[in-house]
């Protein structure tokens, strides 16, 4: 059986109208490919601002809030953007970023982060923590409750999530309430079954790319030195970690380090919920937003998100 065979019917279509994209020769063209910000709602406001990002240079943020809002102090979200630590913007999330505000009730902020390779790690994890602080350090002006701030992102955003939330312990702050790394890209080494399974081309992310993408990532850096926050999968202590949700499909190449991930989570005493899809390949809910296993997905990952900021 191939890898279209496997796909659940309501996906199968729009993955077979998806370009095809290859590391490293496709890189450059993907890039110059625009992406218009798709901000939709009615409800949510969304600006642009330039803060100083890890490097200490300026790095554009967008903050997405509700209209319409009273003086008591809102829950906060960091979301960052996917894309292999290689490709991606804030503008593909707007709507995304907007479902997060008006269904909890919440204030929004994603970064625009250095991509590899000519920014390599640590560059995209400083930048986002450079936002995170920021956020927190402004939650006066912008009207956010400390003890709800949550972090969450997926594949490399899922990534620079984990990362977040192992740095912000080791750190000694911001405090995070939650994190929600979305079939996160945490394991550089690509030995797992599923890492070496999906090698399709229209698997949407696949061997290959994965492997390119990490040596982009890491640029010099040897195996031997690689660090936590590059490759969360390397931590030793995952003890302390804030409460977790996170889910991947079954025919993700991230499905077997999303597994373990949660499973070593468990085992130190995290408080986790996961969900697994059957038949669905790497972000699958945002290449065919219209099925219901998508709306299914989405809607799950954004009530834990609510569930979250409730208790």
């Amino acid at each position: 059986m191939n890898f279209l065979d496997k796909v659940l019917d309501e996906l199968r279509e729009p993955l077979k109208l998806l370009p095809v994209i290859k590391l490293p020769e496709d890189l450059q063209t993907a890039r110059q490919t625009p992406i218009p910000p798709d901000g939709q709602s009615e409800t949510v406001r969304i600006r642009n601002r330039y803060i100083a990002g890890g490097d200490g240079q300026q790095m554009l943020i967008k903050i997405y809030e509700p209209i319409h809002i009273d003086n008591k102090p809102l829950p906060a979200v960091l979301w960052s953007h996917g894309g292999g630590y290689v490709l991606g913007h804030p503008n593909s999330d707007d709507q995304l970023c907007e479902s997060f505000v008006e269904k909890a009730n919440c204030i929004v902020v994603s970064a625009d982060y250095r991509l590899a390779p000519e920014h390599p790690f640590p560059a995209a994890v400083e930048d986002c923590y450079s936002a995170l602080k920021w956020m927190t350090d402004n939650y006066k002006i912008l009207n956010i409750d400390l003890k709800r701030v949550a972090i969450t992102g997926g594949s490399a955003g899922g990534g620079i999530t984990a990362a977040l939330a192992l740095l912000a312990r080791d750190r000694g702050g911001p405090n995070i309430c939650f994190q929600m790394p979305l079939y996160p890209m945490i394991d550089n080494r690509n030995i797992t079954p599923s890492s070496l399974e999906i090698t399709d081309n229209q698997a949407v992310w696949f061997k290959n790319n994965n492997i390119v993408a990490w040596k982009m990532y890491l640029g010099e850096i040897e195996n031997d030195n690689i660090s936590q926050y590059a490759a969360p999968t390397r931590a030793d202590n995952l003890e302390g970690l804030p409460k977790t949700y996170t889910c991947v499909g079954q025919l993700d190449p991230f499905r077997d380090e999303t597994i373990d991930y949660v499973a070593r989570l468990a085992r130190a005493g995290v408080e986790v919920e996961f969900k697994f899809y059957p038949g669905c390949f790497h972000a699958f809910e945002h290449i065919a937003p219209d099925a219901e296993i998508s709306k299914r997905a989405k809607n799950e990952y954004i009530n834990a998100l609510t569930k979250a900021f409730q208790t």
